[in-house]
């Protein structure tokens, strides 16, 4: 300070010094403070530390507390399963006590009902023994009966024996009708081959080689025009008189073959595919079975029996020509006859 004074007395006041003191001053101050909060900082820090492992450890110890909690939770629960086995153990130990006290008791009471059972005993033993005597005498009578269905049992087995032989020869018989019965079924099926013959060639010789009648197989083939008109199932004038010689070969032949031979005369009615138009009849069926129907009433009306006629009606399903031309239309409608067995 007085060197301060002194300086200033010699010349100009200067403020530099007391500012550079003040500063000094106050770096001082501020270094203090900071060694003083550095030293703060330090022990909080090693407060927290401290007071962070004394919380690590509490932790530590809660863990180790929780595992003894579980570890005795477990014990408790072992404890009372052991518990439970012992009384169900006990239960069943005095369950079983009062089983061997009853069988005891039991066993008690049979010894004193033994005796008396011994006296009935002998009782029953005296009156089965007399019951067996009895029962000895009823085998004997129960033998001779065995011995006399025996015997009755040998006479039903010769009357079976006598039976099977004339069962065979019954079979033997039966065979030999048979094969003479097939014999005469042949017999009669030759005899109506022939007189099947016979009436074609009768046929043949009346109706001559018309193109519109042919023979196909077994069977005198018509063509529908020579009898009716399209759709319709009326026969015409020209169809009669084929009719007519027909029937005189029918009953020609109705008087020459046995009336044991049993034949009929099939009257077959065939359609094209198309179908029929008009309001007389609904389908090819109808029309087809109408024409039929109408060739066997009118062999009736000239004295052909009704028991040899048939009747029959195919429609369009029974074609001799699959084609689609006129031509196959005009082959597929006709009439039918067939000789044939009834």
């Amino acid at each position: 300070m007085p060197l301060a004074r002194a300086r200033r007395s010699e010349g100009p006041f200067n403020y530099w010094p007391g500012f550079v003191d003040a500063l000094s001053t106050l770096v001082l101050s501020i270094v203090f403070l900071l060694s003083v909060f550095l030293v703060v900082q330090f022990f909080l820090s090693q407060e927290v530390t401290g007071k962070d492992k004394a919380l690590e450890q509490l932790n530590a110890k809660i863990a180790q507390l929780n595992e003894l909690l579980s570890l005795e939770k477990l014990g408790k629960l072992n404890l009372d399963d052991q518990v439970s086995q012992l009384k169900a153990g006990l239960a069943s130990a005095e369950t079983e006590r009062d089983r061997l006290k009853g069988l005891y008791e039991g066993l008690a009471n049979a010894g004193n009902d033994a005796q008396g059972k011994t006296t009935e005993l002998s009782k029953a033993l005296d009156s089965e023994k007399q019951v067996s005597a009895r029962a000895l005498a009823q085998i004997e009578v129960l033998n001779q009966q065995i011995s006399a269905l025996r015997r009755q049992l040998a006479a039903l087995e010769e009357a079976l024996d006598a039976s099977e032989k004339r069962d065979k020869e019954s079979q033997t018989r039966i065979a030999d009708l048979g094969s003479r019965l097939n014999v005469a079924l042949a017999q009669r099926v030759q005899e109506l081959s022939r007189y099947r013959s016979e009436f074609f060639g009768r046929l043949r010789a009346i109706l001559g080689n018309r193109p519109d009648i042919r023979v196909v197989g077994d069977r005198f083939v018509f063509q529908s025009e020579v009898f009716f008109d399209t759709g319709q199932a009326t026969l015409l004038p020209e169809g009669r008189a084929e009719l007519d010689t027909v029937a005189s070969a029918l009953i020609e032949l109705n008087n020459k073959i046995p009336n044991e031979i049993a034949w009929v005369l099939r009257v077959d009615g065939h359609t094209d595919v198309r179908p029929v138009s008009g309001a007389n009849f609904k389908s090819n069926w109808e029309l087809s079975s109408a024409r039929a129907i109408s060739v066997v009433q009118y062999l009736i009306s000239l004295g052909v029996p009704a028991e040899r006629l048939v009747a029959a009606g195919f429609a369009e399903f029974q074609p001799l020509d699959t084609g689609n031309t006129e031509e196959a239309f005009k082959r597929n409608r006709r009439i039918e006859l067939k000789l044939t067995e009834r």
